[in-house]
């Protein structure tokens, strides 16, 4: 029993001076220049704050290495561009990481009484940097000085657009509160009334079928804030036509 109990130990010890070196051998490789990351990919991000992004993500991955990629590192080195949502990684062992960046999307552009524009997110998320040509405007009285839109007036219309469909959402100039609720200015088109800021798709989808509608031509306003019934009015006096017509 002896000399079996003595060839047991001798195949622990091995075991464990294998492991210790083993080990040892991994965390040395994990820092090692051989799996040092030298070529950074950066997708999902695009507009006037991408190469500082793609600049600031590739300076902090070249620190890296492909058997020790630290992602919480990656999002502190862009913490300052609120435009990124969040991020993942994948590697190209043993040089290579690709890096895709979740970006929000800029829906509005609030317009305070002074002061620049500011870029927001559908769900209030203000993209303080963020370019804002050709946003729809949000009129506020000034900007918040937080991270996100907490006026719930505000908050309302940046809703309302986050809902809209993207080809609608690019005609919209304005949205303002109406005494009909919430209300909207399209390009080349009549004011868009949707009241409150519940079933806001519905709304939309209605009001995108009245205005491919031959009957609402010439409309001032189109009312949607009954879906299932969007009246097109306030049209010009015209032979044989009646000055509201009702559609769905």
């Amino acid at each position: 029993m002896l000399p079996f109990a003595r060839r047991r130990s001798r195949v622990v010890l091995a075991i464990v001076a294998v492991a210790i070196v083993a080990g040892s051998l991994g965390m040395w490789l994990r820092s090692s220049s051989l799996v040092r990351v030298k070529d950074v990919t950066v997708s999902g991000i695009d507009g006037n704050q991408a190469a500082d992004i793609r600049d600031a993500l590739t300076v902090a991955a070249l620190e890296m290495t492909t058997l020790a990629v630290d992602e919480d590192e990656l999002r502190a080195a862009v913490e300052k561009y609120p435009v990124v949502r969040n991020l993942r990684s994948s590697i190209d062992f043993p040089h290579r990481l690709r890096i895709a960046v979740n970006a929000y999307d800029a829906v509005a552009a609030l317009a305070p009484e002074r002061g620049s524009l500011t870029a927001v997110a559908a769900d209030g998320t203000l993209l303080r940097g963020t370019a804002t040509r050709d946003l729809p405007l949000i009129g506020v009285r000034t900007v918040p000085g937080g991270a996100r839109v907490r006026d719930d007036a505000a908050l309302g219309a940046v809703r309302l657009l986050g809902a809209a469909p993207g080809p609608m959402r690019r005609r919209v100039m304005r949205v303002f509160r109406a005494r009909r609720g919430l209300a909207a200015t399209v390009h080349e088109g009549p004011k868009l009334y949707f009241g409150g800021d519940r079933r806001l798709r519905a709304k939309w989808s209605a009001a995108a079928q009245v205005l491919a509608h031959d009957s609402s031509r010439g409309a001032s306003y189109v009312d949607v804030r009954i879906p299932e019934r969007p009246v097109a009015g306030g049209f010009q006096p015209r032979p044989d036509t009646s000055s509201t017509s009702t559609l769905g």
